[in-house]
Order: C-alpha cells, then structure tokens, then sequence
C-alpha cells in the first residue's frame, strides 16, 4: 500500500513580534496548523505569508523581494485597495483576499440597512406621538445590486426570501444564476430609472470609484433608496447629500463614507434621510472565524498544489 505525504508548508503570520519563539497571532496561528502548515517568523524557508493584522506597506514589499520564495500572500480583507502598490510590484507572487469569506454577516447588513430605509425606522423610532403613516415594503420591490462577488450574490439570494425583481450589475458579460437578469456595468444607466433599492457591494478599483454620482443618482427615482456597503469612494458624497436634501431620493443607508471616518460635523450626520453605520456591516467576532477558515482552506491548497481560494485578479484589482 502506497502512502502520500505533503510536506508542512511554512506559513508567516504578520505582524510578527520579532520573537522566533513566540507566535503573532495564536488564533490565525492555529489556522495555519489547522491546515496543516508550520506557523512561525519569516525565514528563508518561508514560501507562504497571511496579514493578520495592519501591516507597514513598503516593509511587505521589501519583505517579498528579500525573501522570492515567498510565493503566496493571504490578505485579511476583502478590498485590496490598500495594497495595491505591492500587489502591482509584486505580479508574480499569489495573492488571496478574503473576497466572499465574509459574504453571510455583510448581506445580513445590507438586508438590514435596506429593510430601516424603507420602513423609515430611524424616523419612527425616534418618535414621540402618533404621526402620518411612512415606509414602504421591501415585497415585490426592483432591486439592482452593484457587484457579483460573494456579497452581491449572497444579498441576492437573502433578496429572493422578499419576491424582488432583481437586476445584477457587474463588470463582465457573465449571468448571475439566482438574479432576474444580468447586465455590464456600461448597462447601469439603463437599470437605475426603475430600481426602488440600489445596493453598491463592488469593488473599489481606478474604474470603479464615483461609479454612482450626480448623473447616476439623477436617474433614480424620488421613492428609491440607495444602500452601500463596499466603499464610499463609490459614491459621489456631495451630489449623493444634494440628492438627499432635495429630495430627490428616498433615502441612503450607508455602512461607508468618504471620507472615512465621517468627520464629527459632517452634514450626512444631521441628514433625515442618511441612516449611517460605523462601517459595522462586520465585526471582529463575525470574521475572525470566517477568515480562519479561509486561512485554513488555502494553507491544505497551498500544500497540495491546488487552486487557492479569493485569488485577486492582478490585473482587474480585485
């Protein structure tokens, strides 16, 4: 009987303390073991790298010239914005995001942040007597959601539970299965005039910031509101609180800004029809398990040769 074995790849998690002896991160520590790869400080044996936490950019860059064998990158995040310089410099390296990890807990939010726009519940709850009636229902609404990563789709689908009409924008000519219809991002215009929700859960990339701004939100309707949780430098700010306070849109419930953190001050605070969360759609107790198990997957893929999970497309930027 022949046995295969798989060499332990050697895995760095960052920040490290400096210490040989003493792990970084215990948690994404374990997951590499988990996945059965030795976690420890950078050497010249070290082919696999995960961020843990924030790291200086211009030392990673350094790092992965110092040491080439380092062939394959775990970003903690999603959005890979941030290291996009070192992503760029360094085209030959494997890079992994965790692009559709944390897909459950931010479409919950979405859900969330979408269900309090249109039944107005920061208005209603702040209440003090009885009123007019206000809201409207989510039931049988057009919903076109911006993105078909694992947010986009995982929002689809918790769409679905409401009998919504649900238009996918996205930058390939690809069909999203569980939405009505599938059009490019060069086709927005077109499915923004009927839409009663519009969620922006894209990547922010050179394309892709201001995707919704003055000319976009004029194309919405009065009733409409606007939802987004990816980046705020999606959304035109200024044209997105004009919009607001002249009533030409419902309302926009955002879990980003630009800038980011919103200032103390800042009009959107005081703005009715805002409904705003500290970029909350996740939390540290929601991902922490989510990215461990990406963590996991690609370390037991590392070692095996396979295709790693998230892998960023270089070129796209995401």
């Amino acid at each position: 009987m022949t046995s295969t074995t798989t060499t332990a790849p050697h895995i760095a998690v960052l920040p490290h303390s400096g210490d040989p002896d003493k792990l970084p991160d215990e948690h994404f520590a374990q997951s590499v073991h988990a996945g059965g790869g030795l976690a420890g400080a950078v050497t010249g044996r070290t082919t696999g790298v995960v961020i843990g936490g924030r790291v200086d950019l211009d030392e990673l860059s350094q790092l992965l010239t110092d040491y080439p064998e380092i062939g394959w990158i775990q970003l903690p995040s999603a959005g890979v914005e941030r290291y996009a310089d070192v992503i760029a410099a360094h085209k030959d390296r494997k890079w992994t995001s965790a692009k559709g990890a944390y897909a459950p807990p931010v479409a919950e939010h979405i859900l969330a942040l979408t269900l309090a726009s249109l039944r107005r519940l920061p208005q209603l709850a702040r209440t003090k007597s009885w009123g007019p009636e206000v809201g409207s229902s989510l039931y049988g609404s057009r919903v076109v959601v911006i993105g078909a990563g694992g947010i986009g789709v995982e929002a689809v689908r918790l769409f679905r539970a409401f009998n919504t009409d649900i238009t996918v924008v996205r930058r390939r000519q690809e069909p999203v299965a569980s939405a009505d219809r599938t059009v490019t991002t060069a086709e927005l215009h077109e499915a923004l005039p009927d839409a009663d929700v519009v969620v922006i859960a894209a990547a922010l990339t050179a394309g892709t910031a201001g995707l919704v701004g003055k000319g976009e939100l004029a194309l919405m309707k009065p009733s409409a509101v606007l939802v987004n949780i990816a980046r705020g430098k999606l959304v035109d700010t200024d044209a997105l609180l004009a919009a607001l306070r002249e009533e030409r849109l419902a309302g926009a419930a955002l879990d980003v800004t630009d800038p980011e953190p919103l200032p103390d001050g800042h009009p959107l605070w005081d703005e009715p029809r805002c409904l705003i969360t500290p970029h909350t759609a996740d939390t540290e107790d929601m991902v922490r398990p989510l990215i461990s198990a990406r963590i996991r997957t690609n370390v037991e893929r590392w070692a095996a040769g396979k295709e790693l999970e998230g892998l960023v497309d270089v070129e796209a930027g995401y």
